[in-house]
């Protein structure tokens, strides 16, 4: 009989060694430019940063969840850098009026740190076969609704008896990490954020996103920049077709064509041509007939068709976020509240695919984080842990299929 290998034993917790990955200096530095650190008495910012990261990673479902469970191990979590338990109406008065900015920051600058330390983690490695023969950059555009409760989230409300917060967001396609994000009401229309989301992009770089984030206006500033972009064709376009392309007799590409904006508002948005795709594209195991415009004039077509499937992975990534991480039950009312969480959220998704990164991880993201989760008070040694638990096989890639995107109450 195999015996079954037991992780290293290690000095500090599986939650101390994962907080450690967050440079000491970071978060008193952050919470004094933004102003944290002076509406703060006895519940110190990075108290409050571990307290909302346990609660992601224990899936906490409330203030009483987080806070007594903190209070149960006070002992080794007063040797994460003297991080205290808080109260009740500590956790809350903090949710609610230091800053989510703090928090913001706090991502960015961590996603910067890990990325200077091990560079190959914010390279692209995680792309698939297809996004590495580009060698420049290619961005995934989407926005992804987190439902709330519209009876006590008034600032939320965006239809009559729902309440939801919008996080908008830009992925690098290729390493699967978050390049920007905006988090607000689900009022507004995506197109409208499509500027802010896309300002990043630098010339030679594709971005792709779908119809409800089209702006001729943002289009032709794109252009203009430089950017490559690819995006699904609305049924209503009102076009002029100028030249129609050959393709291959039997493909999965049915048209190709150059055309130009009929209506007079849209072609004084947007001047120049644009060309059309129309191909059939396999989508939950079903192939469907899409039409894709782009202003990338010399590329395949069947490069453009698949350019556009590949953005069903930011569907993934929204997947792995919502299914995984606490972002179904909130731990505050206020919108400074839920951003906190969402940011927070973030930050620990990060953590987490930092360390399947070192630890090769072959699992799913959801394996992943159920084993840190049993082991948050354990001394176990964190990429012991993760080499060595578990007995199943096969590979797993982060980059799935468009069908696997899908799952019950997916907004």
């Amino acid at each position: 009989m195999k015996k079954r290998q037991v992780p290293t034993a290690a000095k500090f917790t599986v939650l101390h060694q994962l907080c450690n990955y967050i440079p000491p200096h970071l978060v008193p530095r952050i919470a004094d430019e933004t102003g944290v650190d002076e509406k703060a008495r006895t519940f110190s910012p990075w108290s409050h940063v571990v307290s909302l990261g346990y609660a992601q990673l224990a899936h906490s479902i409330g203030l009483n969840d987080v806070c007594d469970a903190l209070q149960l191990n006070s002992g080794p979590l007063s040797a994460i850098r003297g991080a205290t338990p808080p109260t009740r109406n500590n956790l809350s008065h903090a949710n609610k009026v230091r800053d989510a900015v703090m928090a913001e920051e706090l991502f960015w600058e961590v996603l910067k740190h890990l990325g200077d330390l091990t560079p190959g983690f914010v390279s692209g490695k995680a792309g698939k076969r297809f996004l590495r023969r580009f060698k420049r950059k290619i961005h995934a555009v989407d926005s992804t609704t987190i439902q709330l409760i519209a009876s006590c989230l008034d600032w939320a409300k965006h239809r009559r008896r729902k309440a939801a917060a919008k996080c908008h967001l830009r992925l690098d396609l290729q390493s699967f990490l978050p390049r920007f994000a905006i988090i607000d009401t689900a009022r507004e229309a995506d197109a409208k954020r499509a500027r802010e989301v896309c300002a990043g992009v630098q010339e030679g770089e594709i971005v792709i996103f779908d119809k409800a984030y089209v702006d001729f206006a943002h289009l032709w500033d794109l252009e203009q920049r430089g950017v490559f972009w690819v995006t699904r064709a609305k049924e209503n376009l009102q076009f002029e077709l100028l030249e129609t392309l050959p393709v291959k007799p039997g493909g999965k590409v049915v048209a190709d064509e150059l055309l130009g904006l009929k209506n007079a508002d849209s072609r004084q948005a947007y001047p120049e041509l644009m060309r059309r795709v129309t191909a059939w594209v396999e989508v939950d195991g079903q192939e469907r007939l899409m039409t894709f415009l782009t202003n990338q004039l010399t590329w395949s077509p069947e490069t453009i068709a698949e350019l556009y499937r590949c953005r069903w992975q930011i569907e993934v990534f929204f997947k792995q976020l919502k299914q995984t991480l606490q972002l179904a039950d909130f731990l505050g009312t206020s919108a400074n509240a839920v951003r906190w969480q969402i940011w927070m959220a973030l930050l620990v998704y990060l953590l987490l695919r930092y360390l399947a990164y070192l630890a090769n991880w072959a699992h799913s993201f959801s394996r992943l984080f159920a084993i840190i989760r049993t082991g948050l008070w354990r001394k176990w040694h964190l990429l012991s842990l993760l080499q060595r638990y578990g007995t199943a096989g096969g590979h797993f890639r982060y980059l799935s299929h468009p069908e696997q995107a899908y799952f019950p109450g997916f907004a």
